[in-house]
């Protein structure tokens, strides 16, 4: 399990950072992303979403009310906001078993509601809000989908 630390000072600098994380993953991955509200979590999503090309970063919205979005033609990129998931039932009407049956990129916010499929590598995704601009973005990959 590798992991790595970085610190951004602007939303550019989190999407620059989330291109070069796009850029380097292949599916099928679950990308857990952690951190209080207003971490940056979408704005880090935009650029790996960009990053695997399934999108331009201005495409990339918080998936807050409509809990999953759907992107890229070729390797599909889904991103889904759990934050208002308050029980297994609301979960269970995801599709994400659906989800989890393609090789895709699943990038899930506040994550602690999910329950992971255990053949799937995962990178945890940690943002800490330090300062007005300023995030750490704590990484932990995972090589083989066990947490």
């Amino acid at each position: 399990m590798a992991s790595r630390e970085l610190v951004t000072h602007s939303s550019e600098e989190t999407i620059a950072c989330g291109r070069e994380i796009g850029a380097l993953l292949k599916a099928p991955l679950l990308i857990l992303l952690s951190g209080e509200l207003g971490a940056g979590k979408t704005t880090l999503t935009k650029g790996i979403v960009s990053g695997l090309g399934a999108a331009a970063g201005e495409e990339v919205t918080s998936p807050t009310f409509a809990l999953v979005h759907k992107y890229g033609d070729g390797t599909h990129v889904y991103h889904a906001d759990l934050y208002r998931v308050t029980d297994l039932h609301d979960l269970d009407t995801l599709g994400l078993e659906d989800i989890f049956s393609e090789q895709a990129v699943v990038i899930v916010e506040w994550p602690e509601k999910l329950s992971p499929p255990s053949d799937w590598p995962v990178m945890r995704i940690r943002l800490e809000h330090v300062a007005e601009d300023t995030r750490r973005i704590s990484i932990t990959e995972a090589d083989d989908g066990k947490h």
